[in-house]
């Protein structure tokens, strides 16, 4: 018997399940379609994807650091609620996932997913079985991967924000203070070289419009916008930044009396860049009661 992709598009179609989940369910009710539904059904798949159209903006960020600090990782891993959040199922998947991410280094999202856990079960199911045990869609969002010869420090601020930094030269505490100083001071790049160069022209281009504006004479504007462009790149380079700690170092001075260097680092924040519905009491209550 041959199951054709026809066939799983249309279960797919009718139940909300995943390819792979369709093609396993027809193949094992031999291409009927009433039992693949059933199947589906009966494994709680079909009620786990009908929340795939859900917001899934609450969750946690997680962060590990292999014993040697040369192996790093950061995940942001989603569900709905932050009652979800918080329980002991969600925490436990949350780091079982970025121990996978550190271990297994997939380079995408496909390969996260079929990424083993430390049980042995593929991330896709225990995802997949842990959405219908908790009753709302579970969603692992975004990853990153660190390894170095230098060092990798991560420093989390409760579950809302994760950093994850790379330095040549240091310590683990000039890590995890860097790390921390990202979180508080949210830089765009380490330095003047990493701005992107369309951004740059933007600003300068608002600067200048909008001295055109106040009447300032043009052999004034370019030196002004010198100096507003001065402050732009101390307020989105990290070395430029002056250090949570002690506002009188900048971040680079900070790293030149380490010997130290950032050479990268990533900031994530829960749910940054999601639009969340935003619903009144009485019809959650209603949906719940579906």
């Amino acid at each position: 018997m041959t199951i054709t992709a026809a066939d799983i598009a249309k279960l797919r179609a009718a139940t909300g399940a995943g390819m792979m989940d369709c093609k396993a369910a027809l193949t094992e009710a031999q291409g009927d379609m009433e039992k693949a539904a059933d199947i589906l059904r009966k494994k709680g798949i079909v009620k786990a994807a009908k929340r795939a159209d859900k917001v899934a903006s609450e969750g946690m960020v997680v962060g590990y650091v292999s014993a040697d600090s040369k192996v790093g990782a950061l995940v942001e891993v989603n569900c709905e609620t932050d009652f979800v959040a918080g329980s002991e199922d969600f925490v436990k998947f949350a780091n079982q996932v970025v121990e996978a991410v550190a271990a297994q280094n997939p380079p995408d999202e496909a390969a996260l997913l079929s990424a083993k856990l430390s049980s042995g079960e593929a991330i896709s199911e225990a995802l997949n079985e842990l959405g219908i045990k908790l009753g709302e869609k579970i969603s692992i969002r975004r990853f990153s991967r660190y390894a170095s010869n230098g060092l990798v420090a991560t420093y989390l601020h409760g579950k809302k924000i994760g950093i994850m930094v790379e330095l040549e030269g240091g310590t683990t505490v000039l890590g995890a203070d860097i790390a921390m100083h990202i979180a508080a001071s949210n830089p765009k790049c380490v330095d003047r070289t990493g701005v992107d160069a369309e951004l740059v022209a933007r600003e300068k281009a608002v600067y200048v419009d909008q001295l055109k504006q106040q009447g300032k004479p043009e052999n004034m504007i370019e030196n002004i916008v010198k100096g507003k462009m001065e402050k732009f790149y101390g307020e989105v380079c990290l070395v430029e930044q002056p250090f949570i700690k002690n506002e009188e170092t900048k971040i680079e001075k900070l790293l030149t009396d380490a010997q130290a260097k950032v050479i990268r680092f990533v900031r994530y924040e829960l749910g940054e860049g999601i639009e969340k519905v935003v619903k009144n009491f009485a019809d959650e209550v209603a949906e719940q009661m579906k």
